[in-house]
Order: structure tokens, then sequence, then C-alpha cells
């Protein structure tokens, strides 16, 4: 992240750096960045045609996008639609299990501590967010989740699961601030699997050291129609 002169405004760059398990698993993979820029820019723009605020304004050039200053609140939400990754290994469900309905879980964002699970009562607590802030961004979030199900099931991709970041931005013509969808969505926040073979898309093909990981990135560009 960059300044510019704009003390509202911030430069994001995608960097072709991989990491895993909290920073314990690292790589660099050549043209990973490019590709998630493309990638997040597209879905980024999709959702605030549906009215979900996000940080993201343009993308400057293959490696940057301008996005709103945000003060991101220190917690990372997840939503799970099938059960795989830590999920199941923490309760013991089935590999691949279809979940009933979306399960939002919220994690405290501290590589050092291991980015723990949280509850809502941890978050008011500890003054993380607010009871209003957590029941807009709880709203967000389903609609966001509701969205990205439909996208990638037009084109053939299950989407199992997704991590997503929010700020408060402020916004000029309001004179306030506001949630905003901040961070980025690609194949390194969400867990994406081919529709007919459940070939993994994603970042778990470095997790698990499946090869092939760019490969993978830009299937899920070539079929989001910006390759």
């Amino acid at each position: 992240i960059y300044e510019t002169s704009d003390k509202n405004l911030l430069i994001q760059h995608f960097k072709d750096d991989a990491t895993a398990f909290n920073n314990q698993k690292k790589a660099s993979i050549e043209g990973k960045g490019v590709l998630n820029n493309r990638i997040s820019e597209h879905i980024l723009t999709s959702l605030s045609h549906c009215g979900i605020k996000t940080h993201f304004i343009k993308r400057i050039n293959m490696r940057e996008q301008i996005i709103k200053k945000a003060e991101i609140f220190p917690i990372e939400f997840i939503v799970r639609n099938i059960a795989t990754g830590s999920l199941t290994k923490r309760l013991g469900i089935t590999e691949g299990t279809q979940l009933d309905q979306p399960l939002l879980e919220y994690c405290y964002k501290n590589d050092d501590l291991g980015d723990p699970l949280i509850s809502k009562e941890h978050i008011f607590n500890f003054g993380w967010a607010t009871k209003e802030e957590i029941k807009i961004i709880d709203k967000m979030t389903k609609r966001i989740n509701d969205f990205l199900i439909g996208l990638f099931r037009g084109v053939g991709i299950k989407l199992i699961d997704f991590k997503i970041e929010f700020g408060k931005a402020w916004n000029k013509e309001k004179g306030e601030t506001e949630i905003v969808l901040a961070d980025e969505i690609s194949p390194d926040t969400c867990r994406l699997w081919d529709l007919k073979t459940e070939k993994k898309m994603d970042k778990d093909r470095f997790r698990k050291d499946l090869g092939n990981i760019i490969e993978g990135y830009q299937e899920v560009a070539r079929r989001l129609g910006i390759m």
C-alpha cells in the first residue's frame, strides 16, 4: 500500500508473493499479482454495481489500483458454503460436505496468534467493532456471498468459501465515514473448484503443493472473461 497526494486515496500494489499458514510457507509466483489485480478489479466493480460499497476506485496499471483509504477492522470475515480446510480439521466434518446454509465465522487478524477464531462477544468486549457495525457487515457479507455464488456458478465454478475484510472510509459527499469492502477478492482469498471435476483453481494449489498454480488462476480469469 502506497500513499498518494490525496490523503483519502492510496495505491494498492499486487505482488507475486504467495503465503500460506500465516506466513509460515512463502514463495514468489511470477504473474500472480497481475492476475489477482485483474480478477479483484472485475469482482469489486461488479459488486459495486449491485450496491455493495467497496474501497476500489480504478485499476491504473497491470499491478496497481487506486483505492479509498480505510481504517480496517482487525477481523477477517470468513464465509463457508462447503466444508473444507480448517473447518473439517476442527470439527471432523467430511471434506466437501454441503452446508445447509452459509456459515459466517470471525477471526482476529493477528499472524503471531495464528488469526484465532473469535465470537461476536469477543469483538464487542474488546471494541474491535460495534454491534451496529457488525450488523451492517453481516448483511453486506451475506449479499456478497449470494452474488459471488451466482457469478462463479455462471462460469462453471463452485464457490467453496472465502475471506473478506472491511474498513471505514471517508465519504466526501456525505461528510462522514462509511463501511466499505476492502482488501481483495481473488483466488488468493477464495476457494474455487470446477463445478464438474472439483479441480481446485485457487491458493490451495500452493498450500497443498498441487502445482500449476498460475494455470488455475488463469483459468478463473479466462472464465470470467478478463483474459
